[in-house]
């Protein structure tokens, strides 16, 4: 890993709230008492699956270890020696919420205060057993004693609470905390990989789940399941873990089975992933709480193992965000049948049974009927409950469509005098107070550069890519000249042709106006720079968003009939050309990183050899082999700035499966795979892992895990792609295709697109600045795709269509906003249109014949140009490698 740079340490130090740097908390932490008391030792105990070490003072988990690999430890064990504190939790603590004499909720924590817990004797199954009222003031109402318990190989964490008092006693909140080893501090991406995990949530009540996985994506992983009254109702981070947060630690959450307590209170505004409970316990009466543990020996049978442990099954097509146009599906396996459904808020969706098939799955039919989140509650004959998350948006065409208009009028700043020349633009935009924002402490947000910057105008250019509007490309056009042109893109004849500034806007008072800059603004930070730091074109995360608008405006012009008029095609193309290549010449050390966005690269290479423009097509081929090289002498290839990032991966894998270094595009597929999961819940469902760009392109701003930040849709990229080379492999289809729509996911009604949702359960909603949001679409936009498969438990598939059999033949109506890309799974055919759109796509299963159906042509689009990357010969013209195909008035079939 490369040495942290002076940005990557101000990023660390704008995360602390006294302004302490994250190694001045860790020194800190240090320096306070130990009360763990380690000297006394630890208590060694297995089953056939785990290998479990606890403190003998406290019975919380000193380490836990695959009895098939006992070199490594699922826990941060090995800061044990300094997390050893009060107030720092462990597995194996417990914390809860109930009522005082007053009526007033009264928190209790396992870890608040470490004393020595008083050891149970054990036998049978139990392992090790321990009674903690001693952690819990004098008068604690309720007693709790833990146990570790051997079931069948599988670990069970059971806590007992008694009501020792003599009144009813209401627990309105349970938590266990999830501490496993997530921090990062101070290590290498090898150890990392080698080292730590990082955990994703099912929070589905009854049915719900913990994936722990290691970061390198290898198993086994661990997954913690609902045993005995331990509903997955909510998952709250522990934020009074004084464990420093930043962008090496994401903190830690706890399962959470009872949070009536908290919703009443610090969530009281936030609508729950599921509604919250409370449970009164009897004076003298008793109840467990019990987590199971298994292992499962590589990610993509989590989903088997819940099967073979008797856990619920759910699988959603396309997945959980749901466009209003299409018949989602929804299969359930589980022991018992479904007795009832309960859809919160009414009538958000429509469900049909229909049937159950000879794999043992129920099948529905799920269509949704109101904008927004959607909550199904599915109860099972032996009173189980599981709930399923969904958000349904507009048809995918209706949704991108409002994001152009929103774009190009409400984020649309033309200030004719403005002195920064950012006239006119697609604007960063604060979705809260209805304003764009021409100001921000962070001058990329004001400054049409870097992400947090460019969202806003990147994301209005690659709409028009999926679904041009010639208004609004009018509009872009004047971006082109008046601002990204000679603006943040240098265009003088020097050195510094093509570089890309780090932003437009700056802090430089004594060069401005009196009154330039507000005084509502806190301009004395880091991130407030001057003019020579904002005209630095040393920073390549710059490059891959000015490259995709000359890109998509190449693309506009030269398939589409009078859409593009201020240049030629070949203007743009060059200019896209140049932008990279300036990336590796004026950015030279960033550009040694993978981009977020750097399948653009390919993208262009790929036109320049369409073109004929070889000479352009192999300098810029041996550039970016140069980046392939140097990435495939490291063991873990996606580094950046950053300690720990995901940001490379997508670049990384596209350009190393180009150029057949397919071991290094295969570590890092599977370094995605260990953080993109698929669960039934739309925020989850593959969602790519993102904790600290609310500080730099959001307007709440926190360490926090972003629910579809731009990571979800760019990472569904490579995941795609492998699918398409293994088509068999389903998992990667569910993953790749979560992320691809949680890309609009968070559009709302009316068209803005923000930088992601808040995943903290005070919160659950949008972030309210448009950020860095646009490389998430671009994400969407050269992705989007049409997806017919045969699963062989689930039958005919389609993602991004309606499909219906009709005898041998599989017909698919075509749903996504673009209908440029359909992928048939039988045939491994990859059919794209770079201009006109498809209908309908059906395959014969007996025949083995496919046909296309192409919509009627357009103003701007006569003609269709159809790629097919199998051998089929059409009676059409062939251009650049495209059969060339005059459209109709009315829709044309084509035998392929």
């Amino acid at each position: 890993m490369k040495k942290t740079t002076l940005l990557a340490v101000m990023i660390c130090c704008s995360m602390a709230s006294n302004n302490l740097q994250a190694q001045e908390y860790w020194d800190k932490i240090k320096a306070e008492k130990s009360t763990l008391e380690i000297d006394k030792g630890f208590i060694n105990v297995s089953t056939k699956s785990f290998q479990l070490k606890l403190l003998k003072s406290s019975q919380t988990v000193a380490a836990l270890s695959p009895a098939t690999d006992k070199t490594f430890d699922f826990t941060p064990g090995e800061r044990l020696s300094i997390r050893d504190k009060d107030g720092l939790y462990q597995l194996g603590d417990i914390n809860f919420r109930i009522k005082d004499a007053t009526g007033a909720w009264k928190n209790y924590s396992s870890a608040a205060k470490r004393a020595s817990v008083k050891e149970l004797s054990v036998s049978g199954t139990t392992l090790a057993a321990a009674d903690l009222s001693n952690t819990f003031p004098a008068g604690t109402p309720l007693s709790v004693k833990r146990y570790y318990e051997d079931k069948n190989g599988d670990l069970v964490m059971r806590f007992e609470i008694t009501n020792t008092s003599g009144a009813a006693i209401e627990i309105g909140a349970l938590g266990i905390p999830m501490v496993f080893n997530n921090i990062l501090e101070g290590k290498s991406l090898d150890e990392t990989h080698a080292h730590n995990v990082f955990f994703d949530p099912y929070i589905g009540k009854d049915a719900g789940y913990l994936e722990v996985k290691r970061l390198s994506g290898h198993g086994p992983a661990l997954l913690l399941l609902p045993e005995e009254n331990m509903p997955f109702e909510a998952y709250r981070p522990l934020l009074d873990d004084a464990t420093p947060r930043s962008i090496v630690f994401e903190g830690f959450h706890e399962w959470m089975p009872l949070s009536k307590a908290y919703a009443e209170n610090e969530w009281k505004s936030a609508e729950q992933w599921n509604t919250p409970s409370s449970t009164v316990l009897e004076s003298g009466a008793s109840k467990n709480f019990s987590l199971k543990l298994v292992l499962v020996d590589e990610i993509k049978n989590i989903q088997k193992t819940l099967i073979e442990k008797e856990r619920p099954l759910a699988i959603g097509v396309p997945g959980y965000v749901l466009p209003q146009d299409v018949d989602g599906q929804l299969f359930l396996q589980y022991k018992k049948a479904v007795k009832s459904f309960k859809i919160e808020p009414e009538g958000a969706l429509a469900i049909e049974a229909k049937g159950k098939n000879d794999k043992g799955y129920f099948q529905y039919k799920v269509n949704g009927k109101k904008w927004g989140r959607a909550r199904l509650t599915v109860t099972y004959e032996d009173g189980l409950q599981q709930t399923i998350n969904y958000k349904v948006i507009k048809a995918e065409k209706d949704v991108v469509a409002d994001f152009g208009h929103f774009s190009t009028t409400a984020q649309w700043f033309d200030e004719k005098n403005d002195p920064f020349h950012r006239n006119p633009s697609v604007i960063s935009y604060d979705y809260e107070t209805k304003k764009q924002v021409s100001q921000d402490s962070r001058v990329w947000i004001a400054g049409l550069s870097d992400e947090g910057g460019a969202g806003g105008w990147l994301g209005a250019i690659m709409k028009q890519l999926i679904e041009p509007n010639k208004e609004e490309i009018v509009k872009l056009e004047q971006f082109v000249d008046k601002t990204l042109w000679g603006g943040i893109q240098y265009n003088t004849a020097d050195t510094l042709k093509y570089g890309v500034k780090k932003s437009v806007f700056y802090y430089e008072p004594t060069l401005m106006p009196e009154g330039t800059y507000s005084k509502d603004v806190n301009y004395k930070t880091w991130a407030a720079w001057d003019k020579k730091g904002s005209d630095d074109p040393g920073r390549s995360y710059n490059y891959p968003h000015v490259a995709a608008a000359h890109w998509t405006m190449y693309r506009l012009a030269r398939y589409h009939k009078g859409l593009v008029t201020n240049h030629s095609w070949d203007w743009y193309l060059k200019n896209a050309y140049e932008t990279s290549i300036a990336m590796t010449t004026l950015a030279p050390y960033y550009a040694q990183f993978g981009q977020m966005e750097g399948t653009v690269f390919l993208l262009i290479l790929k036109d320049l050899k369409t073109e004929g423009y070889t000479e352009m097509a192999n300098n810029l081929e041996a550039k970016m082999k140069a980046r392939a090289d140097h990435w495939r002498t490291l063991n873990y290839p996606f580094g950046s700035e950053m300690p720990w990032d995901s940001t490379g991966q997508e670049e990384v894998y596209m350009w190393s499966d180009y150029f057949g270094y397919n071991d290094k595009a295969k570590i890092t597929l599977d370094a995605i795979l260990a953080y993109m999961p698929t669960m039934p819940n739309w925020a989850y469902n593959g969602n790519a892992r993102r904790y600290w760009d609310f500080l730099y392109g959001g307007k709440l701003s926190r360490v926090e895990r972003q629910i579809h930040h731009y990571g979800s849709a760019l990472n569904a990229i490579p995941v795609l792609e492998q699918f398409r080379k293994t088509p068999e492999d389903f998992h990667l289809l569910k993953v790749g295709y979560g992320g691809l729509l949680g890309g609009i996911s968070n559009i709302t009604e009316d068209g803005f697109g923000p930088s992601a949702f808040h995943s903290y359960p005070e919160t659950l909603r949008i972030d309210y600045l448009s950020g860095d949001y646009g490389s998430g679409f671009f994400g969407y936009a050269v992705n989007t795709a049409t997806f017919i498969t045969n699963e062989k438990d689930l039958g005919w598939l389609a993602f991004g269509g309606n499909l219906k059999e009709k005898g041998d033949e599989v017909e698919v109506e075509i749903t996504t906003a673009a209908k440029s890309k359909v992928f048939i799974g039988a045939k491994k055919m990859w059919l794209t249109l770079d201009a006109g759109t498809f209908n309908k796509v059906s395959y014969n299963t007996k025949t083995d014949e496919v046909k296309i159906t192409l919509d009627p042509k357009t103003a701007y689009t006569p003609d269709a140009y159809l790629r097919i990357d199998k051998e089929v010969k059409l009676p059409y013209e062939k251009v650049r490698g495209a059969y060339k195909i005059a459209l109709k008035t009315k829709a044309i079939q084509i035998k392929l």
